[in-house]
């Protein structure tokens, strides 16, 4: 899809939209209004989340998609900043260290910032000495010189990251020095206002100048872990990207398709977005 075409906001997705502010061109954005009974992302057990189904379902394998996402972070960070000096966050880890892996050599620390009991005491345990699965995304990190110079990725992770339980509503501001949040502001609520206002949160964690990652399921209308049923925000790429543009430069956004390895029912596709913060 042409750059262009990617900036088009698609309204079929969002009927009744209106105005919610304005972005760095100064055009209106837009939004879905939110039925008053959507849930919000207060209204599941994120406590409750099935991370080894999770896990088993999403990582178990370095999937075509994840692939080309991992190799355009990698491409983007590896000439980002001087090498292990930043403060790294990743947002809404869930069971997933690829982002901690992709920010690896940037970093004198990394926070991964993760709201769920049960995902939390899933980190803690797995970067003491994580599991061999992750080997394939590490590999693929290191067709980069920057990853390769790290030397022993496991130590290095189990040196550097540490976990804390929080919400992204909850962030401190301007704390960190580089981030990541991958297939989280849309997949938290069913209400376009939470998402919007996870975005901003994560980028307002984040020093001016700092580049960032982030990653979006297209058009997802939620999702089942282990039974349970968990929310969404259907949104693509030209929304995002006016989203984006309010505090961020150097966009650099792409759609990934979904191919012949669908994940799950129910998306059209996967959106990943580089940028640094803005300067305010």
């Amino acid at each position: 899809m042409s750059e262009p075409q990617m900036a088009q906001v698609d309204s079929r997705h969002r009927p009744g939209t209106r105005p919610t502010g304005r972005g760095a061109d100064g055009e209106a954005l837009e939004r879905r209004p939110s039925p008053v009974d959507a849930p919000r992302n207060a209204d599941f057990p994120w406590d409750e989340f099935d991370t080894t189904s999770y896990l088993r379902h999403n990582y178990r394998s370095l999937r075509p998609d994840d692939r080309q996402i991992l190799e355009r972070v990698r491409d983007f960070f590896a000439g980002s900043l001087p090498a292990g000096g930043a403060r790294g966050l990743d947002v809404g880890s869930g069971p997933n260290l690829y982002p901690a892996l992709a920010m690896l050599p940037l970093c004198r620390t990394i926070t991964l910032f993760e709201p769920s009991i049960s995902n939390v005491a899933w980190l803690r345990d797995e970067i003491g000495d994580y599991g061999r699965s992750w080997d394939p995304f590490w590999e693929l990190l290191c067709a980069r010189s920057r990853y390769r110079r790290v030397g022993d990725p496991r130590q290095t992770l189990a040196d550097r990251v540490s976990v804390q339980q929080g919400s992204v509503f909850e962030l401190p501001r301007r704390g960190w020095d580089v981030g990541t949040m991958f297939f989280v502001a849309e997949s938290i609520s069913e209400r376009p206002e939470e998402f919007e206002d996870a975005v901003r949160r994560f980028l307002e964690a984040l020093r001016a100048g700092a580049p960032f990652a982030a990653a979006f399921m297209e058009n997802s209308d939620g999702y089942d872990v282990g039974g349970r049923r968990f929310p969404a925000v259907a949104v693509e790429a030209g929304y995002i990207r006016r989203i984006l543009e309010t505090a961020a430069t150097d966009l650099r956004l792409e759609r990934i398709g979904i191919g012949s390895d669908v994940l799950r029912a129910g998306y059209t596709g996967m959106i990943v977005a580089c940028g640094r913060v803005r300067a305010t």
